[in-house]
């Protein structure tokens, strides 16, 4: 079982704490987390591209010249693809679905082998607890640059108006509840800063 230094939000150690191997100690698997990534991505393109066919194009109802004894290429339509202002052969269409199928427990083996990642790469802070007397964009960036963290995913364990607030227009970085933490998020950031709270709401849902 993988064990872990717990630190204040001045950096300095108040204890240590075991985690759950089933979330945090997983072997790496960069293969599975690439492909449950890219499904996901992909997933999110709107899929707006379009383009039109020689059938929905205006125009082209008249056959350009007759069939024979021109000397020309037979034709039957100026809104065939190789037309100027004709239709587009094999363009993409609207309706494409760029999805793929990844389950859930798929997609929660992905946050585990990310996690196990960040704590053998010394990337996971955990937090007793993370306090501001005050909404100050100031303070805040005070406690990530003792932390080390320039690009932070900040995860709390329960709403916290006066860190959510102080820290949600510092440039590169991000203020989640355990339940919102996702693979993106947690692929982006240089460190991965959670209380002790999120901590234990991530081993119950993902162990």
């Amino acid at each position: 079982m993988a064990q872990i230094t717990v630190v204040d939000q001045a950096n300095q150690e108040v204890g240590k704490r075991e985690l759950n191997p089933a979330v945090f100690g997983l072997e790496e698997d960069t293969g599975f987390v690439h492909r449950v990534f890219t499904s996901l991505a992909s997933a999110q393109r709107a899929g707006t591209r379009s383009t039109k066919t020689r059938a929905e194009v205006s125009g082209g109802g008249k056959k350009p010249w007759k069939q024979k004894g021109t000397g020309r290429a037979r034709q039957g339509s100026t809104r065939a693809a190789q037309w100027r202002h004709g239709g587009v052969a094999h363009g993409p269409k609207a309706a494409s679905d760029f999805s793929s199928r990844v389950n859930r427990k798929e997609r929660q083996r992905a946050l585990c082998l990310v996690l196990s990642d960040a704590v053998r790469d010394g990337r996971l802070v955990v937090l007793n607890k993370i306090e501001l007397p005050e909404v100050k964009t100031k303070a805040f960036v005070e406690v990530m640059d003792k932390l080390g963290a320039t690009k932070p995913l900040l995860v709390l364990g329960e709403e916290d108006r006066t860190v959510q607030l102080s820290g949600r227009n510092v440039p590169n970085t991000r203020i989640v509840l355990d339940a919102q933490v996702n693979l993106f998020d947690l692929l982006k950031c240089d460190r991965v800063i959670m209380t002790e709270a999120a901590v234990d709401k991530l081993e119950e849902r993902l162990a």
